[in-house]
């Protein structure tokens, strides 16, 4: 079990890990890098696709939207399609990754803070104390 509080440093060392990448779009990373509320949040890449977890540890939250390359390529640059935050929910496509990230952005969580330095099941128990 981690501690709890913000995983800043966490967050952070992810964030640099991405940055350098090349599984996902280094455009898609650095537009999303580029929003002060998706930087908080805890970045991960699955199938080309870029996420973000509210906790810093697997399992990770499923509750923001999360983008990905409409076409597999060298680069797995857009255009992109937005959807979540479940896999049945098709949000839309954006032609640009700023357009993308903003379309994450609007449909954040109203809970939506620093990532939990914790798993999934960590957080909510702690949200869970802090509503008592």
């Amino acid at each position: 079990m981690t501690t709890n509080g913000s995983g800043t440093d966490t967050v952070d060392a992810a964030w640099q890990e991405l940055l350098g990448s090349d599984q996902v779009s280094a455009e898609l990373v650095a537009a999303a890098y580029a929003e002060p509320r998706l930087r908080q949040l805890f970045p991960w890449i699955g199938m080309w696709e870029l996420h973000f977890s509210r906790c810093t540890e697997q399992r990770w939250t499923w509750d923001v939207p999360y983008i990905g390359p409409t076409a597999a390529g060298p680069d797995h640059a857009g255009p992109y399609y937005v959807e979540g935050p479940l896999r049945t929910q098709e949000i839309g496509r954006a032609d640009t990754a700023r357009e993308a990230v903003a379309m994450v952005v609007e449909r954040l969580p109203s809970n939506c803070g620093p990532a939990f330095n914790g798993t999934a099941e960590e957080l909510a128990a702690q949200e869970s104390r802090e509503k008592l």
